[in-house]
């Protein structure tokens, strides 16, 4: 069993006295039961991805911010701060398997951010990744069957809420497809879309539970 703590990297960046971009990295760190030597590897491996964006927010980001506010220098009209956060959310722990995801949301100016999804799932017996195709088969006929599921489910969808997936949601569902969505939770699977890949902003990352 894996016991998550939370750990953070965080920073307020200034150009001159304007607070032009903000970043708060979330980020797990695992205790288990199962094995220490795979857990150290898997801590390691968010431990380097977060300090690998925080580097991004410093070297990238920010210069781009402090960019934006040089012609502002008074603070006149306020500056809206550039952001970019990122959390993580536990949805499988049993055993010595985790599955959980992380979301990392930048908003750069404009009307609104951008939301990415990545997702892993654990077996801290061995510290390997898990795929989807250990819980589910991907040859050509299953994946057929997949989608024809989500495409039943977002049919039922827009029943209730019509136009909330583009009208072409069927074609983009295998375009836009990536076996590496995917996430455990005590129910069953769950396939995910990035945003805008087969619905509008407004629709957030469309999800597609699998029992």
């Amino acid at each position: 069993m894996q016991t998550i703590l939370q750990k953070t990297l965080k920073d307020t960046m200034y150009y001159g006295k304007i607070p032009v971009f903000i970043y708060n990295i979330n980020y797990p760190f695992f205790k288990s039961t199962c094995s220490k030597a795979p857990s150290q590897r898997i801590n390691n491996y968010y431990a380097y991805t977060a300090r690998q964006t925080e580097s991004y927010c410093r070297t990238v980001l920010y210069p781009q911010a402090a960019d934006s506010a040089r012609y502002i220098p008074e603070n006149n009209p306020s500056f809206n701060s550039f952001t970019l956060d990122v959390n993580y959310k536990i949805t499988y722990n049993a055993g010595c398997i985790t599955s959980l995801y992380l979301e990392k949301y930048t908003y750069m100016g404009g009307a609104h951010g951008e939301t990415v999804r990545t997702s892993d799932t654990w077996d801290f017996k061995t510290g390997r990744r898990l795929s989807l195709g250990n819980f589910y088969p991907l040859s050509a006929a299953s994946r057929q069957r997949l989608f024809m599921n989500i495409g039943g489910q977002i049919a039922e969808r827009q029943k209730a809420s019509p136009s909330s997936f583009f009208d072409d949601y069927i074609s983009l569902l295998q375009k836009t497809f990536n076996p590496k969505n995917y996430y455990l939770t005590p129910e069953g699977f769950v396939i995910y879309y990035q945003q805008y890949d087969i619905a509008p902003y407004a629709a957030g990352l469309p999800e597609f539970l699998f029992p």
